[in-house]
């Protein structure tokens, strides 16, 4: 309960449920660090995140209202569900990405 608190008023951080392929929806934060979504569950021993989904070639492939008025985006084998002002906020995190983000440099 103090974990799940402490993660969630850490400046930075919105509530975000995280699913990965077919297995079920998980509660934790996310974080934006270093051109990275960081998601950190709220159960757990360690502050670090289990994920880090990094912005450069992120493509949203659809988006979808769910439950407790949350939206998800599906980004490949991964779908992230959050409220809708923070999906607002994801949004333009993707699209704030300098134009080299999206380029293959051989």
């Amino acid at each position: 309960m103090i974990r799940g608190f402490a993660l969630a008023r850490s400046r930075g951080s919105v509530p975000c449920r995280i699913k990965v392929g077919s297995h079920g929806w998980r509660s934790g934060v996310a974080r934006y660090a270093d051109g990275e979504l960081h998601w950190i569950p709220f159960m757990g021993v360690l502050f670090r995140p289990r994920h880090a989904i990094a912005r450069r070639g992120l493509t949203v492939s659809a988006r979808r209202p769910i439950d407790g008025g949350l939206w998800a985006v599906d980004c490949g084998p991964i779908s992230l569900a959050m409220s809708e002002d923070a999906l607002t906020g994801f949004l333009a995190w993707l699209e704030s990405a300098p134009p080299s983000a999206y380029l293959d440099v051989a």
